[in-house]
Order: C-alpha cells, then sequence, then structure tokens
C-alpha cells in the first residue's frame, strides 16, 4: 500500500505518522513538501499534526492555500483515501475538503494527555474494524480543537452518519464535562461525504503499540489495508 505525507512549516507530527504507516502498512510513506503542486500515485494521503504557520491567523488558514492542497483536493474527488489529523484535521476544514472550522479549545488553554472516544460509525475504511459504541483511548494535543458548524451542516453530519468519533469518559458516557474542548455535539472527527476523507483531533498514530501504552489507534490505519479507494 503507497501512501504520502505531506509536510508543512512547522509540522511536528510527520516522523511519528511516517513511523506508525512505515510499521502498520509495511512500506515507508513518501514525504511531501507543501510547495509541490503534485502528489504521486498513492493510496492513502496524509496531513499530520503541528503548526503550521505558527497557527496565525486560523489554524491551518496559511497551510490550507500552499500548492500542493490542490493536488489533495484532487485526490479527495478521485475517491483517494485522505486522513487529517490534529493540524491537518484544521487544514482539511479550511480548505473546504471538511466542512466547519476548528477554534480555540473551550477552556482558552492547550489541552496534552489522553482522552476517550466512542466510535459513532462503522462505515468508512478508517473505522471498520472498530465495533458501533466502542470506547477507545488516543491521546490528544491541541490549543485549537474546538469543531464547530451551522446548524444545517451539524444536521447533515448526524443524518449521513458522518461523525467518526465523539468525546467520552470511559465508561462511554458524552455529556459536558466529557467533552475537553467544548466541540458541538462532542465531535473528535468527521467523514466526508464520500466517506474517504476522515479529520479528527487526537492522535491514533501514537497509541499503535504496547510500549505507547496501548494499541487502540492500530486499527485505524489497519482498516485501509485491503480497503484503500473504495468509499465505504
Amino acid at each position: 500500500m503507497k501512501s504520502a505525507v505531506i509536510i508543512f512549516p512547522g509540522s511536528n507530527r510527520d516522523r511519528d505518522m511516517i513511523a506508525a504507516l512505515t510499521k502498520i502498512l509495511g512500506r515507508k510513506p513518501v514525504a511531501v513538501w507543501h510547495m509541490e503542486p503534485d502528489l504521486p500515485d498513492v493510496d492513502l494521503v496524509v496531513l499530520p499534526g503541528g503548526f503550521s504557520y505558527g497557527d496565525y491567523l486560523r489554524s491551518g488558514a496559511i497551510a490550507a492555500r500552499s500548492p500542493v492542497m490542490r493536488a489533495v483536493v484532487e485526490k479527495a474527488d478521485a475517491g483517494v483515501a485522505v486522513l487529517g489529523i490534529c493540524n491537518g484535521f484544521q487544514i482539511l476544514c479550511e480548505a473546504g475538503i471538511l466542512p466547519g472550522v476548528l477554534m480555540r479549545n473551550a477552556s482558552l488553554r492547550f489541552i496534552c494527555r489522553e482522552t476517550h472516544l466512542k466510535v459513532a460509525t462503522t462505515s468508512s475504511v478508517f473505522t471498520r474494524l472498530y465495533r458501533q459504541g466502542e470506547v477507545i483511548r488516543t491521546p490528544v494535543a491541541h490549543g485549537d480543537g474546538n469543531y464547530r458548524a451551522d446548524d444545517a451542516t451539524l444536521a447533515a453530519l448526524r443524518g449521513e452518519d458522518r461523525i467518526a468519533f465523539r468525546y467520552c469518559d470511559a465508561g462511554g458516557r458524552i455529556a459536558d464535562d466529557t467533552n475537553l474542548n467544548g466541540s458541538i455535539d462532542s465531535i473528535a472527527g468527521i467523514l466526508s461525504t464520500r466517506r474517504n476523507v476522515l479529520g479528527m483531533m487526537p492522535h491514533p498514530e501514537d497509541l499503535i503499540e504496547p510500549e505507547q501504552g496501548g494499541t487502540d489507534g492500530r486499527r485505524l490505519f489497519e482498516g485501509l489495508l485491503g480497503a484503500v479507494g473504495v468509499a465505504a
């Protein structure tokens, strides 16, 4: 399986992502600098976490105008799997590939810790190996993870089963006190209309083997094997 990781000025989780993809998918991804106008022939494109352009303006707003993003849009439109993690999620929203926007955390504080997520749908290449309603652990590290969308967008996400993950507690309870950043409807990740693009704030790439303290993030990447290029 061939993959590419796009690197922007300020990316800092690209090496973590490259290591995870190499270990799980069995092939080292191509690292693509954001100024490249084209992408290689790949099955998966990943926008990793970090602080592109120092989070000036809105997080991801400048990176979304990088030359490579035209190629990302083309890949997404062609059904190629696209994954945006943390800053990558912000960039996908700012580029219009995913709806909504990521705002400052409700606490106005940077959050760096583990959290729990409830799997809201298994109907995607990213979530197909999880169980509906399953609670998993993942690390988070962000200051602008507060997902916001208008009423029509939220209704579409709910009605089309495009909410991938929600913040919860260890028992799966979803409430204001389990919503670590204030996101509307406790949203931690969403899917595109074709279900081949996933944006999420938590970092599954940092919990893929026992040495990291758990493997809950591993199945997200394993689900891509044998299923890439096909919208669920």
